[in-house]
């Protein structure tokens, strides 16, 4: 499972969420943009920045790490990286500081001493997504990230009652947002699940929503965009990446050419009706039924 990723889409969808995690955030909280950033000589890109409004003056510009496998040269790399960055930028921003997010503290890397200075300085925040409170009664947007965390057997019931609270507490734009959000999050969580599985679990329809519609759409905007055959072999591409996904393993070459061969048409069936295989099987019996 991606969670950067996951929490990278959270940020787009919520800058100030980031804030909400700290003790100390900046008054301009909500002015602040998410984005990503590259440096050259030597080229690197920073993923998660969080930029202070361009119109206040020099602010104090964020660096966001996510991390959910153990990275025992990960401090070596966001302090080198956030310094240069603020080096090559420093007439922009009147500070850095850098947010860590793990899921517990074991995922920390061992070796911490040569960073003393930086880690209990107070310019850098280790988050532990494990000790921030019971996912119930954190604010909505916070209660997601400590969604990704929790343990599988926990993870539908707390969904749902997310969901429910969504439709409660927030405005329809953004309870939809979010229920996009605790989709994804389920979807990748349960990959080997299927559809109805899913929507059972949900109480939702996942035809409703991004997840389910993204293999469709990406196939659909590359063939308006270079014609309908070339639109063809997106969506087969899309549809052979997210089947090896679901199975744990690539196509077999006779099958996927079979895959390869269908029009666009039956490649959207298909789109829909693979939410619902469990296995190489049920895609051979799909495609031998038609």
């Amino acid at each position: 499972m991606r969670r950067d990723s996951i929490f990278y889409k959270l940020f787009q969808q919520s800058p100030a969420l980031l804030f909400e995690l700290l003790t100390n955030h900046p008054e301009n909280a909500d002015a602040y943009r998410f984005n990503s950033v590259a440096v050259k000589e030597p080229k690197f890109e920073i993923d998660g920045v969080f930029l202070p409004p361009e119109n206040e003056g020099a602010g104090v510009v964020y660096f966001c790490e996510v991390q959910f496998q153990k990275d025992e040269q990960l401090y070596e790399r966001v302090f080198a990286e956030s310094s240069l960055y603020f080096y090559r930028n420093c007439n922009q921003f009147s500070d850095w500081q850098a947010v860590i997010i793990y899921p517990s503290r074991n995922i920390e890397q061992s070796k911490i001493y040569p960073h003393r200075s930086f880690l209990n300085g107070g310019q850098v925040h280790r988050v532990y997504l494990d000790e921030i409170g019971d996912i119930r009664q954190l604010p909505i947007w916070v209660a997601l990230m400590v969604l990704t965390t929790v343990e599988e057997e926990q993870a539908p019931e707390e969904a749902r009652y997310l969901l429910t609270r969504s439709s409660q507490e927030v405005s329809q734009p953004e309870s939809r947002a979010i229920i996009e959000m605790i989709t994804t999050i389920i979807v990748y969580r349960f990959e080997k699940l299927s559809r109805m599985e899913v929507e059972s679990m949900l109480g939702i329809t996942l035809k409703e929503t991004k997840v389910y519609r993204e293999i469709k759409e990406e196939g659909r905007e590359e063939g308006r965009e270079e014609g309908r055959e070339e639109g063809r072999e997106v969506m087969a591409n899309a549809i052979s990446r997210q089947l090896a996904k679901r199975f744990g393993q690539e196509l077999p070459e006779e099958i996927r050419s079979s895959v390869f061969g269908l029009p666009l048409p039956v490649l959207e069936d298909l789109s829909e009706a693979l939410l619902d295989f469990t296995g190489v099987v049920d895609l051979e019996s799909w495609l031998e039924a038609r």
